[in-house]
């Protein structure tokens, strides 16, 4: 095998349709284009969402709700999940360091603690937002809670 050999296989190269070059190709006449109307024409090009007239879906379906532009997203981290890791690591310190390396959160998101589960261990536990529960049940474990 060499250069001068070389073609594609078999089936992978068909030849286009040569449109409106005559009755004999069997493609003259009407060129695939049916009889008359707006689609035979040249030029056309349908509007994107045109249903033909019909009221199309976008203005049929009523506008909806509101994005907030000043809300603050949180990555929710549960007490008991913050037990786990410190039984795990043997940390008394749970910072967004220690969530990242767990594979809790990424580093650019904002956390939040919540208070489902319970803590038995003493931790400082450094975050961006505490639920009351939370912040009252990692205080009675003798713990101390930072806020970022």
């Amino acid at each position: 095998m060499n250069l001068s050999n070389l073609k594609p296989a078999k089936g992978s190269v068909k030849t286009r349709k040569r449109i409106g070059r005559g009755t004999g190709s069997g493609l003259g006449g009407t060129s695939t284009r049916g009889h008359k109307g707006q689609k035979s024409r040249s030029g056309y090009s349908r509007k994107t969402g045109f249903e033909g007239g019909q009221m199309p879906i976008q203005r049929r379906v009523p506008k909806f709700g509101f994005k907030n532009i000043n809300r603050v997203e949180y990555k929710a981290i549960n007490l008991e999940t913050l037990q786990q890791l410190a039984e795990k690591t043997n940390a008394t310190k749970i910072g967004i360091e220690e969530l990242v390396k767990a594979g809790f959160i990424s580093s650019s998101q904002l956390v939040k603690i919540l208070g489902r589960g319970k803590i038995t261990s003493k931790l400082e536990v450094l975050a961006h937002a505490f639920s009351k529960t939370a912040e009252a049940a990692i205080t009675e474990a003798g713990g101390s809670v930072v806020k970022l």
